[in-house]
C-alpha cells in the first residue's frame, strides 16, 4: 500500500518550528519534501540548542525528517530561476514568510500560478494577510498571549505562564497541514490549484473551543483553574505520595466508581456531590477531601485500583517515564533511523497509524543542502556543467 500522498511534491519554504513541523508532517504521510535553505545558514533552527550531537542540533532533527536539503539562493535572479523550474513541476509551495516578503523575493501566488496553474500555495503567517497586525512579527510566545491561551493557563493567582509544549506554533502546523491535503484532494475534481492563507493566531482562537465559546454566551472571562476544568468535578491532578496522577470523572457512573476506589461510598448520594452539577457548586469542600486520600498511598498503586475500576485516570508523566512506557513502545511512537553525522538517531514517530507509513522507514533530517545536486540533477534534469556554474556564481550551495 503507498503512503497517502504519494507522488506528491511539494516545495518547502518553511523555517523555524511552525513551518518545519508542518512540512514534516507532509514528508509523514509520503509527500516527497524539498526544504529550500539560504546558502550561508540554512534554517535557523540548526543552530538552536543544546542539545547538539556531531555538531548536529536536536531541535532541527525533530522537526526536519524525510526532507532533501536544497541550499538556493533565491535573493538572486538565476536563484529564483531555479525555483520557479522546481514549482512547474510541483504540487504544493509552503511558506511562513512575512505577508511582503514573499513579494520581494518574486514568489507570490500570482507569479507562482503563472508558472504552474495548479499549485497548492500556503503561507503560514503570525497574522495573516489581512488586518492591522499582518505586518507584526510573531513567534509562540506572542501567539499563546495574543491569543487568549496563556490567560487561562496556569494556576489561579499566579503569574502567566505558557504552555509547557510550542502550541502557538504547532497549531499553524496542523492546520497548514490538514489545509494541503484537503486542497490537494480538491484539486482532483477540478483541476485547480489554491492559495491558502493561513495565520497562527487563527489557529489559536479556533483552538479555544468551548472555552472561547463559554465568553460568547455568557460574557463571563475565564481565567487560569491549574489542571482543573471550568465544568467537570472532579477533573484535575491530585498529589499522591510520590508522584501526580490525574483523573477525569466526566459521568456520575466514574464518581461511583472512584468512590469506592476511595473508601468514601458515603459520598455518592451525598448532597453537595450527588451529580456534576453539585460537584462543580462545591468544589471548594470537595477538591481537598480526595487530595488528603490520594496523598496516603503511592501514584503506581492509586493508578491500578483506578484502572481496575475503569476510573479515567494516568500518571503526569516526565519525560523518562513517557519514553519508558509500554503504551509509546506499541504505537511505535519512537522510532530509529541513520543519520549521516549523528549515528543511530531515535526520534518521535509518526502519530498516523496507516501502514506502511507509521512504520518507516523514516529518512533521517538532512545536511544542510545535502540533496542540491540530487535535486537539480534528477527532479529538474540540470547537467554537471549547469550545476557547477550555478556554484560558481553562488546559487546554490
Amino acid at each position: 500500500m503507498k503512503p497517502m500522498l504519494d507522488g506528491v511534491r511539494v516545495v518547502d519554504m518553511a523555517q523555524m518550528l511552525a513551518g518545519g513541523y508542518g512540512s514534516m508532517l507532509l514528508g509523514d504521510l509520503g509527500a516527497e519534501m524539498i526544504k529550500i535553505e539560504q546558502i550561508e545558514v540554512g534554517d535557523r533552527t540548526r543552530f538552536l540548542g543544546p542539545p547538539f550531537v556531531e555538531g548536529e542540533s536536536a531541535y532541527f532533527m525533530a522537526i526536519n525528517r524525510n526532507k532533501k536539503s536544497v541550499a538556493l539562493d533565491v535573493r538572486k535572479e538565476q536563484g529564483r530561476q531555479v525555483l520557479y523550474d522546481l514549482v512547474r513541476v510541483s504540487d504544493v509551495l509552503f511558506h511562513n514568510f512575512r505577508p511582503g516578503v514573499i513579494e520581494k523575493l518574486g514568489c507570490d501566488y500570482d507569479t507562482l500560478k503563472a508558472i504552474n496553474p495548479r499549485l497548492i500555495y500556503c503561507g503560514l503567517t503570525g497574522y495573516g494577510e489581512t488586518g492591522p497586525y499582518r505586518d507584526r512579527p510573531a513567534f509562540d510566545l506572542a501567539i499563546q498571549a495574543i491569543s487568549g491561551a496563556m490567560s487561562i493557563t496556569g494556576e489561579p493567582g499566579r503569574p502567566p505562564v505558557r504552555m509547557g509544549i510550542p502550541m502557538g506554533d504547532l497549531a499553524g502546523s496542523f492546520f497548514a497541514a490538514f489545509a494541503i491535503s484537503a486542497a490537494l484532494y480538491a484539486r482532483e475534481t477540478t483541476d485547480e490549484g489554491r492559495k491558502i492563507d493561513l495565520s497562527l493566531m487563527d489557529a489559536n482562537v479556533s483552538l479555544l473551543t468551548y472555552v472561547g465559546q463559554y465568553y460568547l454566551i455568557d460574557g463571563r472571562v475565564p481565567g487560569p483553574i491549574g489542571s482543573g476544568h471550568q465544568s467537570v468535578v472532579p477533573y484535575q491532578a491530585f498529589a499522591t505520595q510520590d508522584i501526580y496522577i490525574v483523573v477525569a470523572v466526566f459521568v456520575e457512573k466514574f464518581w461511583e466508581a472512584l468512590c469506592r476506589v476511595l473508601g468514601i461510598e458515603e459520598l455518592v448520594d451525598d448532597p453537595r456531590f450527588c451529580d456534576n452539577d453539585h460537584r462543580r457548586d462545591h468544589r471548594e469542600e470537595l477538591v481537598p477531601i480526595l487530595e488528603n486520600i490520594f496523598r496516603t498511598r503511592p501514584g503506581d498503586e492509586w493508578l491500578r485500583l483506578l484502572a481496575e475500576a475503569q476510573v479515567p485516570c494516568g500518571p503526569i508523566n516526565t519525560l523518562d517515564r513517557l519514553f519508558a512506557d509500554p503504551q509509546v513502545a506499541a504505537r511505535n511512537m519512537v522510532v530509529e533511523m541513520e543519520h549521516s553525522t549523528a549515528g543511530r538517531l531515535r526520534s518521535i514517530g509518526n502519530p498516523v497509524k496507516t501502514p506502511p507509513m507509521d512504520e518507516g522507514p523514516f529518512e533521517p533530517p538532512p545536511l544542510h543542502g545535502q540533496h542540491t545536486d540530487e535535486v537539480l540533477r534528477e527532479i529538474l534534469g540540470y547537467s554537471a556543467e549547469h550545476i557547477a556554474q550555478l556554484r560558481v556564481d553562488g546559487i546554490i550551495g
